[in-house]
């Protein structure tokens, strides 16, 4: 009898290690699965300690000791034993929003001097992470039955993986648990009843205990008093499962006490069919059932934020005829909570910086998240040359994304443009840019302030005023030191620099002359467009002419626009060149010890701004560079992301501003060089009245009646002006990228006119040309038009740019002239012809071009319409965008601050002092 008992107990020791095992290699393999999905992707487990309990620290090492097995990356968290309840809730608060970590267990006890609510601070875990299976939520789903969908306790998970390896089947069975805590007798109840077991849950009050123990095929014994269940209470051949651990005099131990379960294992042994020891029993799968759950988790989570996998909720929208004003239909229009929109495109919470309810800025780190995830297709939307009041670029860039996403059921992001305040008082929208105006304008103040003091100090007191003594010495900043460096002095000690040393590093010499850089402000002003600075007293005499520029025409913006992370922008923003010196040198903000703050400025403006249409599809809103000043497109940041979010089937459409002479030419040139993304397909918005202008048609004016062969059928002016048109598919064509012409309709064109357009569109090249409506119809006037482009996004492309950066600069400004605008030749005027010369000497004649000029003929001049031909392209001034990475040169007269109009949009803007609405918007 004795040998069948030792041989019963070692087959069960057997069975635990081959039950450890077998987890521990399942769950390996389940990792290894997950890194092949994504290899950068690691389960995580964070365990949040309070105190230093020794008992708590074994505990915890275990635990480290198994996720490390398993290929967990987990983290112990420890607090202090003064640690406050406030203060343990905000590190499960940073944990919960913490993406990459899958699994978080709060230790007990809490070990502080503090007064803490344990049930309080449990339940604040996220349920998602609550591998412990210990919050409310859990538990009330466990015992629902909803097993599916809940973590469950591991202890008795545990026990229910070692009853299952005995072979004994649960269902039909008498079961008995003893105790029952939060821990482990509920949960274990819950889970052999949802087993078919027939349950009886038993506790220190229970009367006849050793009768309900005696009647238990299966037994469950977690009551924390050592030893209480006895042998002869036991049934024979019962399956024992012992969760008790405590401690009881030894003196045979080294240290007086040994540790020992609930049960009389001596006795039970002889009883049971199969029993667990106690140590090294039930506490192994408790750690083993805590991997499992924490694996569990990082499936969800992977399952749940699946690349590309939307499941997106739209807004249907209430349309109306005749159709209202725009600010009408935006304040019929209830948004989605902007939080609920980032979870549907597959952001994780700590990914996403709330602004309110409708905005949100999105972290730089999903790029590195979603690297190995493949791009969607990429679609730029362009226009033919635009009258004063534009064609619908911005509309048709919306009404497509909504037809993509709303109508077609494809993922799709829009990325646009942020518009300016300048033309607010104008014509177009609002919002602000603060951080670019303040970070522009502290360049300018730096600039003026250092001419003035090296005009009014002598080297030694520069030098000293530069590196001042502070705790008794000098002590140069890193920027001073990068400056150093490129000086050629290999030096970190103040007192070390020679008289030659200190006066090349203080000294920059900008010649007054020779400023490049100019303030900003983001309002129409042309009569900031040159004027006198430093005529205050305080200035002692130093003045010199200036101007201010448009704040969307900034390098700063261009900056913003082109950067590829917070890296790239720094080294940008570090190279900006602000002047020259008087001896020909380049000064760059990084010589004036200004970049590491523009950084600092611009930190939260390199986040994307999540916001979304009308229809409920997600848009990104980010950077606003001027199109006939600037390049006149959308940050690059905002369409990496952004194509990565929506997966390879899904889309995203992005504007170039102005026509494609302007916006579309700069997109490929100078965006998609710095980039890196190639275009499957250009939509080319054309509409009836802005060829019949180029027909011959009488000027439009912004807010006065139009002329009648606008509103009226004029086949013959019409098709005319179809040859702009040609043009502009034609330009797009030098890139090798298929073109889709959208005919934008107004409510005054007719189908005779509307055909006429699709008809010539298709004859000069165009992969299709389709009418929309989605001015008045939303996305569904726009199916035709995403379907166009689906089908052109799959047709073969051979993308090419249009000049080589090696050709020198006049070359590179003669092609675009040439073949872009169809000019003869151009014109180098003497300014031009020295930036020319300096900016090759200085080393940046191998940048892209950026041409400044204007958008309403091909031509530079506004009153040429059509496709003027017998032009030469006078070149006036060449700037250098050095940090953006381009040269613009300056055609005719182009100003870099607009004017404001005769009548502009602030007659119309006033408050509503009671609802606080702004009135007068479009």
């Amino acid at each position: 009898m004795i040998i069948g008992i030792w041989h019963q107990l070692i087959m069960g020791f057997i069975l635990l290690s081959c039950v450890h095992r077998q987890v521990r290699e399942r769950l390996k393999k389940d990792v290894e699965k997950m890194k092949l999905q994504d290899p950068n992707f690691s389960p995580g487990l964070v365990v949040l300690q309070v105190g230093d309990r020794d008992d708590s620290n074994l505990y915890i090492s275990m635990k480290l000791k198994a996720a490390a097995e398993i290929g967990i990356n987990a983290t112990h968290m420890r607090l202090p034993k003064t640690a406050t309840e406030e203060e343990v809730l905000h590190k499960i608060t940073e944990v919960n929003e913490n993406s990459s970590v899958h699994g978080l267990i709060v230790q007990l006890p809490l070990d502080s001097i503090h007064k803490m609510d344990t049930e309080k601070v449990t339940n604040a875990v996220a349920p998602e992470k609550d591998v412990d299976g210990l919050t409310c939520i859990n538990a009330g789903k466990l015992s629902r039955g909803d097993l599916g969908d809940c973590f469950i306790p591991c202890t008795p998970n545990g026990c229910m993986e070692l009853i299952r390896q005995t072979g004994v089947s649960v269902a039909g069975k008498k079961a008995v648990v003893i105790g029952r805590s939060k821990i482990v007798g509920a949960p274990m109840h819950d889970l052999l009843l949802w087993s078919h077991a027939t349950v009886t849950t038993c506790h220190s009050k229970t009367v006849d205990l050793a009768g309900e123990v005696g009647k238990a095929d299966i037994l469950v014994v977690g009551i924390g008093k050592a030893e209480m269940v006895k042998g002869e209470w036991i049934k024979k051949g019962a399956v024992v499962i012992d969760c008790g651990i405590n401690h009881i005099p030894d003196e045979t131990k080294p240290s007086g006490k040994r540790v020992v379960g609930d049960v009389h294992y001596a006795s039970a042994k002889e009883q049971a069919g199969f029993i667990t020891p106690v140590p090294g029993g039930v506490g192994p799968m408790t750690v083993a059932m805590l991997m499992a759950n924490t694996v569990q988790g990082a499936k969800r989570f992977l399952e749940g934020h699946q690349p590309g996998k939307w499941n997106i909720s739209l807004t249907k929208l209430n349309l109306q005829m005749p159709v209202p004003s725009d600010i009408v239909i935006s304040r019929s229009c209830v948004p989605k909570p902007i939080d609920g929109l980032a979870k549907e495109v597959g952001l994780l919470s700590d990914e996403v910086e709330l602004f309110g309810k409708t905005k949100a800025k999105v972290q730089l780190s999903i790029i590195k998240r979603l690297q190995a995830q493949s791009d969607g297709k990429y679609v730029v939307v362009t226009g033919i040359t635009p009258t004063p009041l534009g064609e619908g670029k911005s509309t048709t860039t919306i009404g497509l994304v909504q037809a993509l996403g709303a109508h077609m059921n494809l993922n799709v992001f829009a990325c646009v443009r942020q518009p300016s305040q300048g033309p607010t008082f104008g014509i177009k929208e609002n919002i602000e840019f603060n951080q670019q105006i303040s970070a522009n304008n502290l360049v300018a103040a730096a600039i003026d302030a250092r001419i003035f003091h090296e005009s009014t100090q002598s080297d030694k007191a520069l030098y000293n005023r530069l590196v001042p003594l502070s705790g008794g010495q000098r002590k140069f900043s890193p920027i001073q030191i990068n400056r150093l460096k490129r000086l050629g002095i290999e030096k970190t000690d103040p007192s070390t620099l020679t008289e030659e040393e200190i006066t090349r590093f203080a000294r920059l010499d900008i010649d007054p002359s020779a400023v490049t850089w100019q303030r900003v402000l983001d309002t129409n002003d042309r009569f900031l467009r040159k004027i006198t600075i430093g005529q205050a007293p305080t200035e002692k005499g130093y003045t010199r002419e200036a101007q201010f520029d448009i704040t969307v025409a900034s390098e700063i913006m261009a900056v913003l626009a082109l950067t590829s992370s917070l890296v790239d922008m720094r080294q940008r923003l570090a190279k900006m060149v602000v002047a020259t010196s008087r001896g020909g040198q380049p000064i760059t903000t990084e010589d004036l010890g200004v970049s590491g703050a523009l950084t600092v400025l611009m930190k939260d403006a390199i986040k994307p701004n999540l916001m979304q249409t009308l229809e409920g599809t997600p848009v990104f809103v980010h950077a606003g560079p001027f199109a006939n000043i600037a390049h006149g497109n959308s940050s690059i940041l905002a369409d990496k992301i952004a194509l990565k979010l929506v997966g390879p089937e899904g889309f995203v459409v992005t504007e170039a501003g102005f026509g494609a002479d302007i916006g579309m030419e700069k997109f490929f040139n100078i965006k998609c060089r710095y980039s890196g993304l190639r275009p499957h397909v250009v939509v080319l918005v054309a509409t009836v009245r802005a060829l019949k202008m180029h027909g011959g048609g009488p000027t439009v004016t912004a807010g006065m009646p139009l002329p009648k062969e606008y509103v009226e059928e004029n086949l013959e002016l019409l098709e005319k002006g179809c040859s702009n048109m040609k043009k502009q598919i034609e330009n797009a064509q030098h890139f090798g990228v298929p073109v889709v012409v959208a005919v934008n309709a107004f409510k005054t064109d007719t189908v005779t006119e509307l055909d006429l357009v699709c008809s010539v569109a298709k004859a000069a090249g165009a992969f299709d040309a389709v009418r929309c409506s989605h001015w008045a119809e939303g996305g569904a006037g726009a199916v035709a038009l995403g379907q166009a482009v689906q089908r052109a996004s799959e047709a073969p492309s051979d993308f090419k740019f249009l000049y080589d950066l090696e050709l020198p600069i006049a070359d590179k400004i003669r092609i675009i002239a040439q073949k872009i605008y169809g000019a003869d030749d151009i014109e180098l005027l003497p300014e031009a012809q020295h930036k020319v010369e300096l900016y090759t000497k200085q080393g940046f004649g191998n940048l892209p071009i950026c041409m400044a000029k204007t958008h309403l003929s091909l031509s530079h001049e506004a009153d040429k319409k059509g496709v003027p031909t017998g032009f030469i392209v006078p070149i006036r001034d060449i700037r250098a965008s050095v940090g953006a990475g381009f040269l613009f040169p300056l055609v005719g007269t182009m100003p870099t601050i607009p004017g404001l109009p005769t009548r502009p949009c602030f007659y119309d803007i006033d408050l509503d002092p009671e609802t606080e609405q702004v009135n007068g918007l479009f």
